[in-house]
């Protein structure tokens, strides 16, 4: 399914001003202070490099080493998003820079240019507000690494996949590259080969974090590629929030962001992964999330683009367990120069599985949006539940959005329902608004704001306020 709208002349000027949401929050970045940087290009020398500084177990180094040959042997893929994928030049890129300290785990200890990037942004506040723990990524390494005394005396680990590899080998070996293979994909296998930061948690039995886990991954640096690899384990009973927020600064040359993230639910427990990604313009986001639930587990994935130059992004549950549950609630916003390519995979793999796809998306000027979902029921499985809903708003007559689903369901005891539509903000509803008091710039902030309420309510309280302020804001004189 495909849609574009026929041109309104009314509204197309203002309303592609008024939903331009505002990035600029993220657009600055500081001088370069590099100790280590691997220079440009990818080889077998830029593997050495990089597990020389890092310090490496020899495992570590030969899944680098044999990730890089699956890298370099798999093609592009060429079925979606081919034309924006072909202005990536691997050649150009920067593959690891790092000043070379380690975490601070005060934040007095935080080297000053990083210490000031991160307080723009409001990492220190937001810490002291709510979060149990926060970790802070500049560029290939983690910054600042902290946890709550009371949540660490509970067990859980929070510390980034270097420390997690090397002090947690005996929990985070067992699940590394498990549920996302390195030949998953292209860009899984190229995050295998050269990745760097990110997080590892582990919560233990029964063990409710009453407080979100958050990581910030900032990217400072030009023509530069941050690949973080992120594992969380939940053991049985235990519940975790995990929040994610990234930010760019934009340049006139391509940054590279290629993230993995593998989340384990074991028997009983519940995983949260929040994400509102903010990339500038410039940013090729192409990443590969899946989790695995086991029996009467739940992985629920909430997720928010709004920036990039392409996004390709599709979170995935493999109900592994009976009852587990999966699910996930996106929002994209596309705007000028932009393709959001998103979605869902849900493979049922036990009896009596649940899955649930809520997607939302909003094309604005000659943005273009995409929902891809897979959705997979076998034969050999009873009582299966599946609900996948897609609604697409287009802003104007240049906008795009797609909708590819694939349901595939094999046998007759399952129960399954599929639901797309596309709407549009027409001249006539914005005139009705204006007739009730309301500015045009009003009207389209609260239709806007309507469309994605259902939708931002899902997150927690301190992202959805700014989900709905940045809107509210860029509307305010932005149009006529």
């Amino acid at each position: 399914m495909n849609a574009t709208l026929a041109p309104d002349s009314d509204l197309d000027t203002a309303t592609m001003q008024a939903v331009d949401i505002d990035r600029t929050a993220g657009d600055f970045s500081y001088p370069e202070n590099h100790k280590f940087d691997a220079g440009v290009g990818l080889s077998e020398a830029t593997i050495d490099y990089i597990s020389d500084v890092k310090n490496d177990p020899d495992w570590v180094r030969d899944f680098r080493k044999r990730a890089l040959k699956v890298f370099l042997d798999k093609p592009m893929p060429t079925n979606w998003a081919t034309k924006d994928l072909e202005n990536i030049d691997f050649s150009k890129i920067r593959y690891y820079l790092s000043s070379g300290s380690t975490p601070a785990r005060s934040w007095d200890d935080v080297p000053e240019e990083m210490k000031m990037t991160f307080e723009r942004l409001g990492i220190p506040e937001q810490e002291r507000k709510f979060l149990a723990g926060v970790e802070a990524q500049f560029d290939s390494e983690a910054a600042y690494s902290n946890i709550q005394k009371a949540v660490s005396d509970q067990g859980v680990i929070f510390v980034n996949s270097t420390e997690g590899l090397k002090e947690h080998a005996e929990i985070f070996r067992p699940w590394f590259g498990k549920v996302i293979p390195t030949g998953d994909n292209k860009f899984s296998a190229l995050n295998s080969a050269v990745f760097s930061g990110g997080s590892f948690i582990y919560v233990p039995k029964g063990v409710k974090v009453k407080h979100p886990l958050q990581a910030y991954f900032r990217i400072n640096s030009e023509n530069f590629g941050q690949f973080e690899r992120t594992l969380i384990i939940v053991d049985e009973g235990a519940e975790v929030m995990y929040m994610e927020g990234c930010t760019a600064p934009k340049f006139t040359t391509s940054t590279l962001h290629s993230a993995v993230v593998e989340l384990v639910a074991m028997k009983g427990a519940k995983i949260q992964y929040v994400t509102v990604q903010n990339w500038s313009n410039n940013v090729f986001n192409l990443v590969t999330k899946r989790g695995i639930a086991h029996e009467d587990a739940e992985v629920k994935w909430i997720d928010c683009n709004i920036g990039s130059r392409l996004t390709m992004k599709y979170p995935g549950v493999i109900m592994k367990g009976k009852r587990a549950r999966g699910e996930v609630i996106s929002i994209a916003l596309a705007n000028n120069g932009q393709h959001q390519d998103t979605g869902a995979k849900m493979i049922h793999a036990a009896d009596e599985t649940t899955s649930n796809v809520v997607s939302k998306s909003i094309s604005v000027g000659t943005g273009r949006s995409t929902y891809r979902g897979q959705v997979h029921i076998p034969k050999h499985l009873k009582g299966c539940k599946n609900n996948t809903e897609c609604d697409a708003l287009l802003i104007n007559s240049h906008s795009r959005t797609d909708t590819y689903p694939a349901i595939t369901v094999r046998g007759n005891q399952h129960a399954t329902q599929h639901e797309a539509s596309v709407s549009q903000v027409s001249a006539e509803q914005v005139f009705y608004m204006q007739q009730r008091g309301l500015s045009e710039a009003q009207a389209m902030s609260l239709s806007v704001n309507g469309f994605v309420n259902d939708l931002v309510r899902e997150f927690p309280m301190e992202y959805s306020v700014e989900l709905k302020r940045l809107i509210d804001l860029e509307m305010e004189g932005s149009v006529g």
